[in-house]
């Protein structure tokens, strides 16, 4: 994708595929080809969804919140100061802020253009896809808030990994010059530019603000509800056609090979963050191993189209590379991890 220009304007022109659309599809495949699954189908979405909405609820309006009140003018702080400081605050930040990876473009390519440290600048980018407050609350929902607190940490930690690892070899061929000629700036979801200033934590004191978390809310839960509902569709037809024998024996088991295989697979099996929750709970009932879970959710996280295309519009190849190596480097490790603790 050397020429994103046109690889946007492509995009635009391309039909983008539709989560309700696939969810119909595949409810209309098990109505013809195994109608008794139909209703068990449906029923088991729908009882799923119901368990999440409470965690769906408080993840669409703290997001909300948060945009409203325009916190994301807090990242900047992570960018100032000591290096040192700079990659364990961007680390921290990148794992709890509520913003997707091409919403941060803008940010990001400004930042690298002023000279910001790459170090930091990687720590943010490595932590960033893999955690906010909607994500955390739909994945202890479901995977329980032992294995959401362990992800959130795993997210910093891979973020503090990247970013000493890149400060460490800054003076290297890898990290020399980082930097495209002519990088892309604009984000890929439609990101507007963020509220400058100091943030407004008394929104509503002001029209734009307003409009901003009612637009957010809806548009941020519609989006949880088309993609998990599509994700427990896929959830109940694994748990009904996918034989338990064979996850078990392909991610079962314990050893590094499970842990190293879930990290390899993440990134093509990944459809997004909350969509990948139901999937590994369902992998999880048929044997999947507590570790190559983790390392799915982390690899596929950082690897995920919109998380990649955010690194690969703004840096050089190398630079891209040593950013997916940190994935399934820092995968691989939280995995481990995960195992030992689980």
């Amino acid at each position: 994708m050397a020429d994103t220009t046109n690889s946007q304007i492509l995009s635009r022109r391309l039909p983008r595929p539709s989560a309700w659309g696939a969810t119909l599809v595949l409810l209309a495949l098990v109505a013809v080809f195994d109608g008794s699954e139909f209703v068990p189908t449906v029923v088991f979405a729908t009882n799923a969804l119901l368990h999440t909405t409470p965690f769906i609820l408080f993840a669409v309006f703290a997001v909300a919140y948060l945009k409203a009140s325009g916190a994301e003018t807090l990242l900047a702080k992570a960018f100032s100061g000591n290096q040192t400081r700079m990659i364990v605050m961007a680390a921290l930040l990148g794992g709890l802020s509520p913003f997707c990876s091409c919403e941060v473009i803008p940010f990001i390519a400004a930042l690298l253009a002023v000279g910001a440290p790459l170090g930091a600048v990687m720590a943010f980018w490595l932590a960033s896809p893999l955690m906010d407050p909607a994500m955390f609350a739909i994945t202890s929902g479901t995977l329980g808030w032992e294995f959401a607190v362990a992800k959130a940490f795993s997210a910093v930690g891979l973020g503090i990994l990247g970013g000493f690892g890149t400060m460490l070899f800054a003076n290297s061929p890898v990290f020399a010059d980082p930097l495209r000629e002519r990088p892309a700036v604009g984000g890929c979801c439609g990101a507007k530019k963020p509220f400058s200033g100091a943030p407004l934590w008394q929104f509503w004191q002001e029209p734009d603000r307003t409009r901003t978390f009612r637009e957010t809310t809806i548009e941020n839960g519609m989006f949880l509800l088309k993609w998990l509902t599509l994700a427990y569709v896929i959830e109940a037809m694994m748990l009904a056609y996918v034989p338990a024998e064979l996850i078990a024996n392909v991610l079962g088991g314990t050893g590094i090979w499970p842990i190293f295989l879930g990290a390899l697979v993440g990134a093509p099996a990944y459809l997004n963050g909350y969509a990948a929750v139901p999937l590994i709970d369902a992998l999880l009932a048929q044997g999947m191993a507590p570790g190559a879970a983790m390392s799915f959710v982390i690899a596929g996280g950082v690897s995920s189209i919109p998380a990649a295309i955010a690194v690969w519009a703004l840096v050089k190849p190398r630079v891209f590379a040593a950013y997916l190596s940190y994935a399934l480097v820092g995968a691989v490790l939280a995995g481990m991890a995960w195992q030992a603790i689980a």
